[in-house]
Protein backbone atom coordinates (compact mmCIF):
# COMPACT_ATOMS: atom_id res chain seq x y z
CA UNK A 1 0.00 0.00 0.00
CA UNK A 2 1.36 3.31 -0.88
CA UNK A 3 1.97 5.25 1.86
CA UNK A 4 0.27 8.60 0.99
CA UNK A 5 -3.22 9.34 -0.36
CA UNK A 6 -4.41 13.39 -1.59
CA UNK A 7 -7.81 14.32 -0.75
CA UNK A 8 -9.81 13.49 -4.29
CA UNK A 9 -8.88 9.81 -3.62
CA UNK A 10 -9.44 9.77 0.21
CA UNK A 11 -12.82 10.97 -0.95
CA UNK A 12 -13.65 8.34 -2.79
CA UNK A 13 -12.61 5.85 -0.15
CA UNK A 14 -14.67 7.41 2.28
CA UNK A 15 -17.81 6.86 -0.53
CA UNK A 16 -16.78 2.93 -0.38
CA UNK A 17 -16.39 0.34 1.87
CA UNK A 18 -14.75 -0.67 3.96
CA UNK A 19 -14.56 3.15 5.20
CA UNK A 20 -11.22 4.02 6.24
CA UNK A 21 -10.93 5.25 9.74
CA UNK A 22 -9.61 8.86 10.11
CA UNK A 23 -7.38 9.65 12.77
CA UNK A 24 -6.59 13.46 13.24
CA UNK A 25 -3.57 13.86 15.02
CA UNK A 26 -2.95 17.49 14.95
CA UNK A 27 0.23 18.67 17.37
CA UNK A 28 2.44 21.79 17.73
CA UNK A 29 5.45 21.33 19.64
CA UNK A 30 5.20 25.00 21.16
CA UNK A 31 1.22 24.99 21.28
CA UNK A 32 -2.00 25.19 21.01
CA UNK A 33 -3.11 22.50 21.44
CA UNK A 34 -4.60 19.82 19.06
CA UNK A 35 -7.71 19.66 20.00
CA UNK A 36 -8.40 22.56 19.93
CA UNK A 37 -7.86 22.64 16.13
CA UNK A 38 -9.93 19.27 16.20
CA UNK A 39 -12.82 20.73 18.18
CA UNK A 40 -12.57 23.80 15.72
CA UNK A 41 -13.25 21.60 12.46
CA UNK A 42 -11.91 18.21 11.54
CA UNK A 43 -12.85 15.86 8.93
CA UNK A 44 -16.10 14.15 9.19
CA UNK A 45 -16.11 11.36 11.12
CA UNK A 46 -12.33 11.89 12.31
CA UNK A 47 -11.16 11.16 16.15
CA UNK A 48 -8.53 13.28 17.60
CA UNK A 49 -5.45 11.03 19.18
CA UNK A 50 -2.87 12.72 21.32
CA UNK A 51 0.32 12.74 19.99
CA UNK A 52 2.18 13.18 23.71
CA UNK A 53 -0.29 11.23 25.39
CA UNK A 54 -1.40 8.17 22.40
CA UNK A 55 1.25 8.36 20.09
CA UNK A 56 4.80 8.05 22.57
CA UNK A 57 5.37 6.78 26.14
CA UNK A 58 6.59 9.32 29.42
CA UNK A 59 9.60 11.35 28.38
CA UNK A 60 12.57 10.72 30.23
CA UNK A 61 15.93 8.94 29.93
CA UNK A 62 14.52 7.30 26.47
CA UNK A 63 13.72 10.50 25.05
CA UNK A 64 10.58 13.11 25.25
CA UNK A 65 9.12 10.84 22.50
CA UNK A 66 9.84 7.65 23.21
CA UNK A 67 7.43 4.53 22.13
CA UNK A 68 4.60 3.66 23.97
CA UNK A 69 4.23 0.75 26.01
CA UNK A 70 2.83 -1.97 23.62
CA UNK A 71 -0.61 -2.03 25.80
CA UNK A 72 -1.48 1.36 26.29
CA UNK A 73 -0.82 1.97 22.43
CA UNK A 74 -3.24 -0.90 21.14
CA UNK A 75 -5.90 0.64 23.91
CA UNK A 76 -5.71 3.86 23.11
CA UNK A 77 -5.86 2.76 19.32
CA UNK A 78 -9.33 0.91 20.31
CA UNK A 79 -10.71 3.72 21.57
CA UNK A 80 -10.26 5.74 18.67
CA UNK A 81 -11.75 2.53 16.44
CA UNK A 82 -8.52 0.79 14.84
CA UNK A 83 -9.21 -2.67 13.91
CA UNK A 84 -6.71 -4.67 12.20
CA UNK A 85 -8.90 -5.25 9.38
CA UNK A 86 -9.75 -2.50 8.43
CA UNK A 87 -7.94 0.99 6.73
CA UNK A 88 -6.69 3.80 8.49
CA UNK A 89 -5.84 7.62 7.41
CA UNK A 90 -3.85 10.11 9.96
CA UNK A 91 -3.72 13.85 8.95
CA UNK A 92 -2.16 16.42 10.55
CA UNK A 93 -2.44 20.13 9.87
CA UNK A 94 -0.29 20.24 6.60
CA UNK A 95 3.07 19.04 6.50
CA UNK A 96 2.27 15.67 7.87
CA UNK A 97 5.30 15.88 10.57
CA UNK A 98 3.03 14.72 13.11
CA UNK A 99 0.64 12.28 10.96
CA UNK A 100 3.86 10.65 9.76
CA UNK A 101 4.97 10.03 13.53
CA UNK A 102 1.24 8.22 13.95
CA UNK A 103 1.69 6.59 10.40
CA UNK A 104 5.15 4.86 11.99
CA UNK A 105 3.94 3.80 15.17
CA UNK A 106 0.69 1.87 13.80
CA UNK A 107 3.16 0.36 11.15
CA UNK A 108 5.34 -0.40 14.07
CA UNK A 109 2.75 -2.33 15.95
CA UNK A 110 1.81 -4.07 12.98
CA UNK A 111 -1.13 -2.61 11.06
CA UNK A 112 -0.83 -3.23 7.79
CA UNK A 113 -3.09 -0.62 5.89
CA UNK A 114 -2.00 2.46 7.21
CA UNK A 115 -1.99 5.89 4.72
CA UNK A 116 -1.10 9.61 5.61
CA UNK A 117 -3.47 12.51 3.73
CA UNK A 118 -0.95 14.09 2.08
CA UNK A 119 -1.37 18.27 2.59
CA UNK A 120 -3.25 17.22 5.97
CA UNK A 121 -6.11 19.11 7.19
CA UNK A 122 -5.44 22.18 4.77
CA UNK A 123 -5.05 20.14 1.73
CA UNK A 124 -8.75 18.60 2.19
CA UNK A 125 -10.15 22.44 3.02
CA UNK A 126 -8.62 23.34 -0.19
CA UNK A 127 -10.17 20.84 -2.80
CA UNK A 128 -13.52 22.05 -1.24
CA UNK A 129 -13.99 19.26 0.81
CA UNK A 130 -16.14 19.46 4.01
CA UNK A 131 -14.93 19.94 7.61
CA UNK A 132 -17.85 19.59 10.74
CA UNK A 133 -17.32 20.46 14.46
CA UNK A 134 -19.35 17.26 15.50
CA UNK A 135 -17.49 14.55 17.62
CA UNK A 136 -18.33 11.34 16.29
CA UNK A 137 -19.28 8.55 18.08
CA UNK A 138 -17.10 5.40 17.49
CA UNK A 139 -17.40 2.26 18.27
CA UNK A 140 -14.50 0.37 19.83
CA UNK A 141 -11.72 -1.07 17.53
CA UNK A 142 -9.80 -4.82 17.72
CA UNK A 143 -6.46 -3.55 16.94
CA UNK A 144 -4.10 -5.87 18.36
CA UNK A 145 -0.04 -4.67 18.88
CA UNK A 146 2.08 -6.81 17.92
CA UNK A 147 5.83 -4.52 18.05
CA UNK A 148 8.75 -4.68 16.06
CA UNK A 149 7.21 -4.73 12.32
CA UNK A 150 9.93 -1.39 11.73
CA UNK A 151 13.38 -1.38 12.13
CA UNK A 152 14.46 0.92 15.28
CA UNK A 153 17.85 2.04 15.93
CA UNK A 154 18.95 2.78 19.88
CA UNK A 155 22.02 5.23 20.38
CA UNK A 156 24.89 2.72 20.03
CA UNK A 157 22.60 1.39 16.42
CA UNK A 158 22.72 5.35 15.49
CA UNK A 159 26.48 5.57 16.30
CA UNK A 160 27.40 2.63 14.55
CA UNK A 161 25.12 3.72 11.44
CA UNK A 162 26.80 7.30 11.34
CA UNK A 163 29.81 5.43 10.89
CA UNK A 164 29.05 2.38 8.51
CA UNK A 165 25.49 3.52 6.46
CA UNK A 166 23.84 6.93 6.27
CA UNK A 167 22.78 8.51 9.48
CA UNK A 168 20.12 11.15 8.51
CA UNK A 169 19.66 14.27 11.45
CA UNK A 170 16.14 15.74 10.06
CA UNK A 171 16.57 19.00 12.54
CA UNK A 172 16.75 22.51 10.87
CA UNK A 173 20.45 23.40 9.80
CA UNK A 174 20.90 25.67 13.25
CA UNK A 175 20.12 22.94 15.88
CA UNK A 176 22.14 20.55 13.44
CA UNK A 177 25.71 22.40 13.43
CA UNK A 178 24.97 23.14 16.98
CA UNK A 179 24.16 27.39 16.75
CA UNK A 180 20.55 27.11 18.67
CA UNK A 181 19.15 24.35 20.65
CA UNK A 182 15.59 25.51 21.71
CA UNK A 183 14.39 22.10 23.26
CA UNK A 184 17.58 19.68 24.26
CA UNK A 185 20.36 20.54 26.80
CA UNK A 186 23.29 19.99 24.67
CA UNK A 187 23.56 21.41 21.14
CA UNK A 188 24.57 19.62 18.27
CA UNK A 189 24.76 16.33 16.75
CA UNK A 190 25.76 12.97 16.27
CA UNK A 191 29.00 12.00 15.40
CA UNK A 192 29.24 11.57 11.59
CA UNK A 193 25.61 12.77 10.61
CA UNK A 194 24.24 13.85 8.15
CA UNK A 195 21.46 17.04 7.69
CA UNK A 196 18.48 16.28 6.06
CA UNK A 197 15.96 18.77 7.19
CA UNK A 198 12.35 17.67 6.91
CA UNK A 199 10.96 20.79 5.39
CA UNK A 200 13.12 19.75 2.31
CA UNK A 201 10.47 16.88 2.03
CA UNK A 202 7.61 18.86 1.43
CA UNK A 203 6.46 21.60 -1.10
CA UNK A 204 5.20 25.03 0.10
CA UNK A 205 1.29 23.46 0.12
CA UNK A 206 2.92 20.83 2.81
CA UNK A 207 2.39 17.57 0.29
CA UNK A 208 5.30 15.77 0.01
CA UNK A 209 7.32 16.11 -3.04
CA UNK A 210 7.14 13.45 -6.14
CA UNK A 211 9.06 9.89 -5.67
CA UNK A 212 12.10 11.07 -8.09
CA UNK A 213 12.44 14.20 -6.90
CA UNK A 214 12.77 12.67 -3.43
CA UNK A 215 14.92 9.71 -4.23
CA UNK A 216 17.14 12.67 -6.01
CA UNK A 217 17.28 14.40 -2.71
CA UNK A 218 18.47 11.46 -0.66
CA UNK A 219 20.71 10.79 -3.77
CA UNK A 220 22.86 13.94 -3.38
CA UNK A 221 22.67 13.24 0.83
CA UNK A 222 24.32 9.78 0.05
CA UNK A 223 20.94 7.91 0.81
CA UNK A 224 20.30 5.12 -1.51
CA UNK A 225 18.43 1.75 -1.01
CA UNK A 226 22.30 0.43 -1.52
CA UNK A 227 23.27 1.65 1.88
CA UNK A 228 22.06 1.23 5.44
CA UNK A 229 19.83 4.42 5.82
CA UNK A 230 18.43 5.38 9.82
CA UNK A 231 16.86 8.55 10.60
CA UNK A 232 16.56 11.05 13.69
CA UNK A 233 15.67 13.99 14.94
CA UNK A 234 14.93 16.17 18.69
CA UNK A 235 12.61 13.49 19.73
CA UNK A 236 11.56 11.08 16.74
CA UNK A 237 8.74 12.79 15.51
CA UNK A 238 9.77 14.82 12.30
CA UNK A 239 12.05 11.82 12.15
CA UNK A 240 9.68 9.67 11.79
CA UNK A 241 8.46 12.07 8.68
CA UNK A 242 11.88 11.47 7.09
CA UNK A 243 11.24 7.67 7.29
CA UNK A 244 8.06 8.45 5.77
CA UNK A 245 10.08 10.22 2.76
CA UNK A 246 12.17 7.88 2.50
CA UNK A 247 9.96 5.17 1.98
CA UNK A 248 7.83 7.26 -0.46
CA UNK A 249 11.42 7.45 -2.28
CA UNK A 250 11.87 3.41 -2.15
CA UNK A 251 14.32 3.45 0.49
CA UNK A 252 13.99 1.88 3.53
CA UNK A 253 14.95 3.30 6.92
CA UNK A 254 14.94 2.42 10.72
CA UNK A 255 13.88 5.33 13.42
CA UNK A 256 16.63 6.13 16.38
CA UNK A 257 13.18 7.03 18.22
CA UNK A 258 14.75 8.09 21.26
CA UNK A 259 16.62 10.51 18.70
CA UNK A 260 18.94 13.18 20.43
CA UNK A 261 16.76 13.74 23.68
CA UNK A 262 18.18 10.34 24.51
CA UNK A 263 21.47 10.75 23.12
CA UNK A 264 22.51 13.70 24.92
CA UNK A 265 20.76 11.49 28.35
CA UNK A 266 24.29 9.76 28.37
CA UNK A 267 26.57 12.33 29.07
CA UNK A 268 29.18 9.89 27.62
CA UNK A 269 28.17 9.73 23.56
CA UNK A 270 29.93 12.34 21.91
CA UNK A 271 28.54 15.64 20.24
CA UNK A 272 29.50 16.93 17.00
CA UNK A 273 28.89 20.76 15.49
CA UNK A 274 28.98 23.05 13.00
CA UNK A 275 29.01 21.10 9.53
CA UNK A 276 30.21 18.19 9.43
Amino acid sequence: MHPLVDAPALDRLLRGEPTPVLLDVRWHLAGPPGIDSYRRGHLPGAVFVDLDRDVAGPPGPAGRHPLPDAAAFEAAMRRAGVSGDRPVVVYDDADSTAAARLWWTLRYFGHERVRVLDGGYHGWVDAGRPVTAEEPQVGPGDFTARPGRLPVLDAAGAAALAKGGMLLDARAPERFRGENEPVDPVAGHIPGAVNAPTLGNVGVDGRFLPADLLRERFAQLGATDAVDVGAYCGSGVTAAHEILALSVAGIPAALYVGSWSNWVADPTNPVATGED
